[in-house]
């Protein structure tokens, strides 16, 4: 390949690159982690893989972006100062867009509330329905 090729080439990647190699807005945030997830998947674990080296630039890029975003910020803090099992019921409340009263698994939307609160704890059945209807492993909640 000629230096005239690869220096288009080199143009084309930063043209198309650019705005998640600097995000400054969340639609490109979104973006560049569907981007990594994507990469992740057809990527193989040598250390000599190109597209390791371009998941790395793209996931400094979303880090610096966490770090700037206050509405990340924020979640970041409130979920710092939670024990694992309120944390991920907060996690799956913010991700699912879910009220105290969608959890069927817990009870009423009273005993949602003493979990969050901190003045109750999850069962081990809570536990086990949550992880069944949101497929994720119970290990989350310790």
């Amino acid at each position: 390949m000629t230096a005239i090729a690869l220096k288009t080439l080199c143009h084309e990647f930063v043209e198309a690159a650019g705005p998640y190699l600097n995000i400054n807005e969340r639609k490109r945030y979104i973006e560049a982690i569907e981007l990594v997830e994507v990469l992740l998947e057809e990527a193989d674990d040598s250390r000599n893989d190109p597209l390791n080296k371009i998941i790395d630039v793209l996931t400094r890029s979303i880090h610096e972006y966490e770090n700037r975003d206050q509405h990340i910020a924020d979640f970041e803090q409130r979920i710092s100062t939670e024990t694992a099992e309120r944390a991920v019921l907060r996690v799956l409340m913010d991700q699912h867009h879910l009220t105290m009263s969608d959890f069927p698994e817990i009870g009423s939307k009273s005993m949602v509330s003493r979990v969050l609160s901190g003045q109750r704890n999850l069962t081990k059945k809570h536990i086990e329905a949550l992880c069944q209807r949101f497929h994720i492993s119970p290990v989350l909640f310790f």
